[in-house]
């Protein structure tokens, strides 16, 4: 990839593109999750005073829980540990898979994410085994939830910490290891906050300029080489999609290519835009989903568009699509209710398995083969 060509479309984009002020959008929203928040715990406060150390920490099963942890800052739990609250759903490994839901179709790492009123909980599932490798409690604002993420690769982990419109940017790795603070003052609100570039890099949105941040050296792009217009990076972080002089662009730095694509109107009323979730390992794809009204994450993709034809690609599955996910090994997944249908760059049919029931509904994050 050349990236001074990049750098190059990047301060030119500076210059013609207005950025999203996003972070008006999230102080304006602010006061909002506050008011949330306030109501939330009163209507709760009898269980709180009954359980509040549960939000601290996990019980173990034998009732001798680890000495709480301040609410002020999220802490990792690498080791599973099984939490035993009554009033929520506990965030546990699903066990195996039914013996009539063959998971050899995909021999790699799925990465989903956990989450209840108490913690959030990585799961990674290889085959028929779901083990919970990650818990951060959720004492510490909104921001942990709505932006903690898994690299292409399956290596890292990145999630803004303490607050709720930004905060503190955080990695480690997916076992828990090597938690390491990046950065200060991240924006945290948005469909998608945090964005991969490869298995290594990172864009983000501080004060209203976005810039991409090296997970491994700890350094970031000046926020003037970033317009905010780029919105997904295929897995190896090569190709990007987003806007160039306001036209839909994927391009490697080298090569650039325009396409156009109007999403359904009649669902494109209820929300406030879409953007690229997602860019096939050869840049002819792109996986678009909505901006919601309400700045929180989403991880839905709702097509799937030939950016040389400028068509939609119809998928060989029947039934709803809840997402739809370029692996770095090629294949594509396409979710569902409760399976996965795998397909190849060429979006042919290799096979399917059907999801843990303790993972349905969950996000899924990554794969890693």
């Amino acid at each position: 990839m050349n990236d001074s060509r990049l750098r190059f479309d990047m301060a030119d984009l500076a210059d013609q593109v207005n950025p999203v002020d996003l972070r008006d959008r999230a102080l304006r929203t602010s006061r909002r999750l506050g008011m949330q928040r306030a109501v939330a715990t009163s209507a709760a406060a009898l269980v709180v005073l009954a359980g509040a150390a549960g939000i601290a920490f996990a019980v173990r099963p034998d009732g001798q829980g680890p000495a709480p942890v301040p609410g002020d800052s999220a802490v990792l739990t690498s080791a599973p540990v099984e939490t035993t609250q009554p009033t929520k759903p506990a965030l546990t490994g699903s066990g195996s898979a039914a013996a009539n839901a063959p998971q050899s179709v995909l021999t790699g790492t799925r990465w989903y994410l956990g989450r209840n009123d108490a913690e959030i909980a990585i799961h990674a599932v290889r085959g028929d085994k779901d083990e919970v490798t990650v818990r951060i409690p959720r004492g510490s604002g909104e921001c942990a939830h709505n932006t903690i993420t898994v690299s292409p690769d399956g290596k890292r982990l990145a999630w803004v910490d303490s607050g709720d419109t930004e905060g503190t940017l955080m990695t480690a790795a997916t076992d828990g290891s090597g938690k390491r603070t990046l950065d200060t003052g991240v924006l945290c609100l948005g469909a998608k906050a945090l964005v991969w570039k490869g298995g290594d890099k990172l864009m983000v949105t501080k004060g209203n300029s976005q810039r991409i941040v090296n997970l491994v050296t700890g350094g970031s792009s000046p926020g003037t080489d970033i317009a905010a217009a780029f919105q997904a990076w295929s897995a190896d972080g090569v190709w990007s999609a987003g806007k160039i002089n306001d036209k839909l662009t994927v391009t490697n730095g080298t090569d650039r290519r325009y396409y156009q694509y109007t999403p359904p109107q009649a669902e494109a009323k209820h929300y406030d835009g879409w953007a690229a979730r997602g860019v096939s390992m050869d840049g002819r794809y792109i996986t678009a989903g909505w901006l919601g009204t309400d700045p929180s994450r989403k991880d839905d993709t709702f097509a799937v568009v030939d950016t040389i034809t400028s068509k939609t690609v119809q998928l060989p599955v029947s039934g709803g699509v809840q997402s739809v996910l370029f692996a770095a090994d090629g294949t594509v997944l396409v979710r569902q209710t409760n399976r996965i249908v795998v397909l190849d760059a060429q979006f042919r049919k290799l096979g399917e398995l059907t999801e843990l029931k303790g993972l349905q509904g969950m996000p899924l994050l990554a794969y890693a083969a």
